[in-house]
């Protein structure tokens, strides 16, 4: 089995055991790893909370009879995830840095796991460049300083596409070992199961190595193997997928949007701008090129077989053309950040096209070209508005605590999506909005059995103003005019007057006294 593996996957000079650049195997996916998790965690405080992010910090911080009570109704595909984060948070707090620091730390193991996959079927240095690759990949920056659980699952699928190919390489191994490899597969497919559902989107390109693998005659043994073991590790995923399944209205917004096409995702889905994407494509093209169109006896060093390439185009296509077509045909399912988990091929593949670049001259050049034109779109997610277009609500948190005063009143505007409500700022926030009466709250979030507070119009609520001289309306810049002046023009009925407005980036704080 490991010979039959070998000849159709690995590079036909390549040598696993010789280190490169003096760096064993293993010290190089660890340094790959921490070069990774630095670029993901470098300036990750900087940019302001989110809706996203907003959902995960609140469902952490609630009691376990309150999060069990959200994960009846909603987010339970992200139950484990939460669960997780309620004891980070007891831990180390709920700032920036730290509920964002888990990403970081995922990335950089996800990067380990890239090189250690990638050398399986090329050369150390092609598989390095792969690595770093991956963690220059803009919606890897992204995931990896975001509190939420892409990243992880991320990690979770390189290192279960590890483990499924060392499985299929260690035919020589002791049966118990063998059923050990695939029970381990099985807990880890589960794992990744419950961290993200959409993680099951592996098992197509996990079948495409197992077939490529079992392309002659004795390995149809692993394909029954990995069959019973992917069989095994949804069977113990059933309970996360059944109650997913029940909650699929949670992503029915994917519906309200516009279709995203084919050159969209293109661009989008893992490559954030045009130029990035532009020349990401080319890479990938090269490799296909010089892989797939090279005589037969051929090689260059370092280079992955045919077999081999197309298990990782497999990885970039598959899972993608499932949510696209099924977006089409079935329900609206695909979101940019689910095709997360496709990154690490999108890395190894764009190695392999820098390697295959006829003199080093032009590799340094390629190189150098894509830092380049991914700096841009990293800046921006670093900068103070780099989440979700632009959300502002630390800055919003700064200017509340500076200028209101205990026995205040805040009113929040409801018209916009959930995750740009301006109410999040004090959630995520919690210490600016200390002694403000908010006028609209019939129920915190903590007391229902969803992710949200529960609150009225203002105009059901007048009595609650009586007793107040100051109140300050926070409101979303996007929303309609006439949306944005109903509470003006309410407070204005019982005697209040706009002293000041301030517009922080997309929120306008409107500050109205008697």
């Amino acid at each position: 089995m490991t010979s039959v593996l070998a000849s159709r996957f690995a590079a036909p000079v390549a040598q696993r055991r010789r280190s490169s650049w003096g760096l064993t195997p293993g010290r190089s996916a660890g340094m790959v790893g921490l070069v990774a998790f630095l670029v993901s965690f470098a300036w990750s405080w900087q940019p302001s909370f989110w809706g996203d992010e907003a959902a995960s910090i609140m469902s952490a911080e609630r009691s376990f009879p309150s999060l069990f009570g959200l994960l009846e109704n909603v987010d339970a595909v992200h139950g484990l995830y939460y669960l997780f984060l309620h004891g980070w948070i007891g831990l180390f707090g709920a700032s920036e840095v730290a509920t964002r620091l888990p990403s970081a730390i995922a990335i950089g193991i996800a990067a380990s796991g890239t090189v250690v996959l990638a050398r399986f079927f090329m050369g150390t240095r092609v598989a390095i460049g792969g690595g770093l690759i991956f963690a220059l990949i803009p919606r890897v920056t992204y995931m990896g300083a975001e509190a939420r659980s892409t990243a992880i699952a991320t990690a979770i699928g390189v290192w279960l596409t590890v483990l499924l190919v060392n499985t299929l390489r260690s035919g020589a191994a002791s049966r118990r070992r063998q059923i050990g490899l695939w029970l381990g597969y099985s807990v880890l497919l589960a794992i990744g199961i419950y961290v993200f559902l959409f993680l099951a989107l592996l098992l197509p390109v996990h079948a495409v190595v197992v077939l490529l693998a079992a392309r002659r005659h004795p390995l149809w043994r692993s394909v029954s193997a990995w069959l019973g073991a992917s069989a095994l590790g949804l069977l113990l995923s059933t309970p996360i997928i059944l109650v997913g399944s029940s909650q699929r209205e949670q992503i029915a917004f994917i519906g309200r949007r516009p279709t995203v096409t084919v050159t969209e995702a293109a661009v989008m889905q893992w490559f954030d701008t045009i130029p990035v994407a532009i020349m990401a494509w080319s890479l990938i093209i090269v490799a296909v090129l010089v892989v797939f169109l090279r005589r037969p006896g051929t090689h260059r060093v370092g280079l992955p077989g045919r077999a081999a390439l197309t298990f990782f185009l497999s990885w970039l296509v598959v899972p993608s053309a499932i949510l696209l077509i099924g977006t089409q045909v079935v329900t609206p399912m695909y979101s940019l950040r689910y095709l997360s988990l496709c990154a690490p091929a999108v890395g190894i593949v764009m190695a392999v096209g820098v390697a295959a670049l006829a003199t080093n001259w032009l590799r340094t050049l390629a190189v150098a070209a894509l830092v380049v034109v991914i700096m841009p779109a990293y800046l921006v997610q670093r900068g103070d508005f780099g989440k979700n277009e632009g959300s502002d609500w630390r800055q919003v948190a700064n200017v509340i605590a500076a200028r209101a005063t205990p026995g205040d009143g805040v009113v929040f505007d409801q018209s916009v999506r959930p995750s740009r409500v301006p109410r999040l700022a004090m959630h995520v926030y919690p210490d600016a909005f200390v002694g403000l009466q908010d006028v609209t709250l019939t129920r915190s979030y903590a007391e229902t059995g969803w992710l949200w507070d529960d609150v009225a119009p203002l105009s059901d609520v007048l009595p609650a103003v009586a007793g107040l001289d100051r109140i300050w309306l926070l409101q979303y810049s996007g929303s309609g005019e006439s949306r944005r002046e109903t509470d003006v023009q309410t407070l204005t009925l019982q005697g209040f007057h706009v002293a000041e407005a301030t517009l922080v980036n997309r929120t306008r704080i409107i500050e109205m006294t008697r």
